[in-house]
């Protein structure tokens, strides 16, 4: 059984795992052209990313996952599956996505931001819902964000921002809980992720 299908130019360093297989009946992975996968990342079956998609090392994308081009997970950043990622998205060292999670394109989420999952963690069995961040939203580092919350299109959430609420477009979100205030005019462009 084939563990990957790799695009032209695809380039998976010693040490990486891609193809992990979770099933039986799991389909192999697909590495769009030129995706560079370096040491000590695990890519798991199931999972079918674009063109230039880049990982740091040590990286985790699980089952289910589907990415657009020009996707970078860093270094310790995981993606726990069952998740949508557009294209030209940025997902900073240490970020951790839960399973039900989806990312628009255009997307920066900074270093050690944290999406979150489970609304009782351990205490109640509810449905885990991750968030929603719309195309062009920026994520600053070490912020938080709960179950279910919708970050609206060209919304910026300010570092170390924890939001437990939606977040209208083109919005900040800043403090802990985040209140809303209008975008300053120096945040108000589209983000440059190339």
């Amino acid at each position: 059984m084939t563990d990957y299908v790799a695009g032209t130019g695809a380039d998976v360093d010693p040490g990486a795992t891609v193809g992990y297989e979770h099933d039986d009946e799991s389909a192999p992975t697909v590495l769009g052209d030129d995706a560079r996968v370096r040491s000590g990342t695990v890519v798991y079956r199931d999972v079918e990313v674009g063109d230039r998609f880049v990982t740091g090392h040590n990286a985790l994308v699980r089952e289910d996952t589907l990415a657009g081009d020009d996707v970078l997970v860093g270094t310790g950043a995981t993606v726990d599956g069952s998740t949508l990622i557009g294209s030209a998205v940025s997902l900073q060292s240490g970020v951790y996505v839960p399973t039900r999670s989806e990312i628009g394109s255009d997307v920066f989420v900074g270093p050690n931001a944290v999406l979150t999952n489970d609304p009782y963690p351990v205490r109640r069995d509810d449905d885990l819902v991750g968030p929603t961040l719309e195309d062009g939203v920026s994520v600053g580092a070490n912020a938080t964000i709960l179950p279910g919350v919708t970050v609206g299109e060209g919304a910026f959430v300010a570092a170390g921002a924890v939001v437990t609420e939606d977040v209208p477009p083109g919005t900040l979100a800043v403090g802990a809980p985040a209140t809303h205030r209008p975008l300053p005019t120096e945040l108000d462009a589209p983000n440059l992720i190339s």
